[in-house]
């Protein structure tokens, strides 16, 4: 596929409360121009083998709907990957132990890939883990599936700029280096104080460290209710536009998540899509980028303070600390609002 992509995540398949199937077709039959679905989330949770999709195992009856329109989507061209860890802590931890537990651990997930016919897995670290321990991962995954199965990551944004804190513990600038020939693309978090993609400077700052601008996405919260750091369609399909204009290989846009994606919400969540398209792949005039926002902002440079839900007071207390907002919200984004954590952190305590 040419040309920037198309990305949603699925992991609320059924709605909540009325139980009914959130149906992925209606992203084909449209006609929205998703080329990728990414779905969410695989655990490894605690016995080698026990192995969930979100609350259950991935063969449920529940989820009977979803493996099929799964291979609907991919006869229609769409590729579908699947999610591995996110939120819920413990799968990385699993897989950065020794050769034994890695592979104890790593067999049931790599039937798991095949047996659903999957064409990618999605490395969501948001937990401490080895630089040691992804590049094994990843080396094994590109062993067992062959040259175009795909492996993305979904780093937030703030661990594509240097020394700022974010949730994987590596350094993802030297895992680029090291296996970026096996890494597709960065599925970006700009939202929930991780970032901001209300205007181009988050993503500017990125490129303007070295990263490339077909391997970075632009990744969203298509809902206010899932998260901070929602913008509004209006403006994100300039701010896409912009970045368009800016960076000509720019990669593409992510929105987490499917289900309630706005503006259509619960009743017709595939309309994100279809309006995501017009701006990344439909040929439009794009207006001249604001004043402010050009040249590309050098990283160092003050950055748009990132939406976030921390109270005033748990901010302040870090910003009289001496440490910049960005720097403060991420510190609280890593320890759940705790500010005493967030101050040693940032301490080094």
């Amino acid at each position: 596929m040419h040309g920037p992509k198309l990305i949603l995540y699925h992991q609320t398949h059924h709605a909540p409360g009325t139980g009914k199937v959130a149906s992925l077709l209606p992203l084909i039959t449209n006609r929205t121009g998703v080329t990728h679905i990414i779905v969410a989330a695989i655990h490894l949770n605690d016995r080698p083998g026990d192995i969930t999709l979100n609350d259950n195992p991935p063969d449920h009856e529940k989820f009977n709907v979803l493996w099929s329109e799964v291979a609907w989507l991919q006869a229609s061209g769409v590729k579908v990957l699947g999610m591995l860890g996110g939120a819920a802590k413990g799968t990385f931890a699993r897989l950065d132990g020794d050769a034994h537990s890695f592979e104890a651990f790593y067999s049931p997930l790599r039937d798991v890939i095949r047996r659903h016919k999957l064409d990618g897995i999605d490395l969501d670290v948001e937990e401490p883990m080895s630089l040691a321990g992804i590049t094994r991962l990843i080396d094994r995954l590109r062993v067992d599936f062959g040259p175009n199965f795909l492996i993305t990551l979904a780093p937030v944004a703030t661990a594509l700029l240097p020394g700022q804190p974010h949730l994987s513990d590596f350094d993802y600038r030297q895992l680029e280096q090291l296996r970026g020939h096996d890494i597709a693309w960065y599925n970006t978090q700009f939202y929930c104080g991780w970032g901001d993609a209300s205007t181009t400077a988050w993503y500017d700052a990125i490129i303007s460290c070295g990263w490339k601008a077909n391997k970075v996405i632009m990744g969203l919260v298509t809902n206010p209710e899932l998260g901070a750091g929602h913008v509004s369609l209006p403006q994100m399909q300039m701010v896409l536009r912009h970045l368009r204009a800016k960076h000509p290989t720019f990669g593409g846009v992510m929105g987490w998540e499917y289900f309630n994606a706005l503006p259509g919400g619960q009743q017709q969540p595939w309309d994100w899509a279809a309006h995501m398209a017009q701006a990344v792949r439909t040929p439009l005039p794009v207006a001249a980028p604001p004043a402010q926002q050009a040249p590309i902002r050098p990283f160092g440079a003050p950055l748009p303070p990132p939406a976030h839900a921390f109270s005033s007071e748990s901010v302040g207390f870090l910003l009289e600390l001496g440490f910049t907002q960005p720097q403060a919200v991420a510190a609280l984004n890593m320890t759940n609002g705790n500010v005493d954590q967030a101050a040693g952190i940032l301490l080094g305590e």
